[in-house]
């Protein structure tokens, strides 16, 4: 695939003393630069992850997508360019602040700031959290996640399917939502046809259940929930969204599910409803309108999806539920 992941994301807001606050103590995320006009977040092993900053105006974003090597970048500036799409080649300065060796930037059909880079660069120093959590799935599967409302949903499709490589994991008609992969990551990108155009939320995924736990519980205290804790039933994250000092909100989860890239086959759904809770969620996609008719899956579960050495095997199973499990 010509894009390997989401690599970073960058925020323009008025808000930066209140994001630097917000990012360390709710998020959990490590101050790393602190500047008068802009502050860097780590949440590994890389120098950066999420950049805040005034330079622009408040709703705009910009959105990093890293690919193989220096190859792989003019590669896919050669096919952006073929297909009429306007690319810069971003200068060392840039790159240098973005901590990576090479980027592009472009545009998507919905006037997204995209960088494509290459060459990432690791911190000298261990992660050192905001709060006390165990830390953020990353790696190979990159950041995140992140939604963008679409108005012209075949036109941004298209463009992320067949220009950065991007395949299916799963999508409803009605609503018209997509559900993207480009790792092993159920979906880095999710599209959706809305008139109200730009980002919704940006999911960051947690080692540790108890540290979403104990962060809704630190949102409640703040009255910064909107979307209360539930399981989405395709991605099979256990998460609650949180309002950020911007205009978007944060998914913060753990559980999520993976994909085998080479075989997966697109699936259609037919609810978006999760198997539970998530209260809030239809509301701050579609603000004061009436939310469909959703029921959740009735009977319909899944298992959790653990890492090895962060589980403890469950003792006294009994021969019925045995039987039960050895027929899935």
């Amino acid at each position: 695939m010509p894009v390997q992941a989401l690599g970073y994301l960058g925020i323009s807001t008025q808000n930066v003393e209140e994001w630097s606050e917000f990012a360390t103590r709710q998020v959990g995320l490590q101050l790393v630069d602190r500047a008068a006009s802009c502050r860097s977040f780590r949440m590994d092993d890389r120098r950066q992850r999420i950049i805040v900053d005034r330079e622009r105006a408040d709703t705009e974003r910009f959105f990093g997508w890293e690919v193989a090597d220096a190859a792989s970048l003019d590669v896919l500036a050669g096919k952006l360019e073929a297909a009429g799409v306007a690319v810069r080649r971003e200068p060392a300065s840039l790159a240098d602040q973005r901590f990576v060796r090479g980027l592009i930037s472009f545009r998507d059909p919905a006037g997204n700031r995209l960088e494509a880079f290459y060459g990432p660069s690791l911190a000298d120093a261990p992660f050192a959290p905001g709060r006390n959590i165990a830390g953020f799935r990353t790696g190979a599967e990159g950041m995140g996640h992140i939604v963008l409302m679409v108005a012209d949903f075949e036109a941004a499709l298209a463009f992320y399917r067949e220009l950065l490589g991007f395949q299916i994991s799963d999508y409803t008609r009605e609503p018209k939502i997509c559900f993207l992969h480009t790792n092993a990551r159920h979906h880095s990108l999710a599209l959706f046809e809305n008139s109200r155009q730009g980002m919704h939320h940006l999911l960051v995924e947690l080692y540790s259940l108890d540290d979403v736990g104990q962060g809704y519980d630190i949102a409640r205290a703040a009255d910064l929930v909107k979307v209360s804790l539930g399981r989405h039933n395709n991605d099979y994250m256990t998460s609650f969204y949180m309002q950020t000092p911007s205009n978007f909100l944060i998914e913060y989860g753990w559980g999520g599910r993976q994909v085998d890239v080479a075989t997966w086959q697109p699936i259609e759904m037919s609810t978006l409803a999760s198997f539970w809770g998530h209260e809030g969620l239809v509301q701050s996609v579609l603000g004061d309108a009436p939310p469909p008719a959703q029921l959740p899956p009735e009977g319909r579960r899944a298992p959790l999806q653990v890492m090895e050495g962060n589980y403890e095997r469950l003792s006294g199973v009994c021969p019925w539920w045995d039987a039960i499990t050895s027929g899935r």
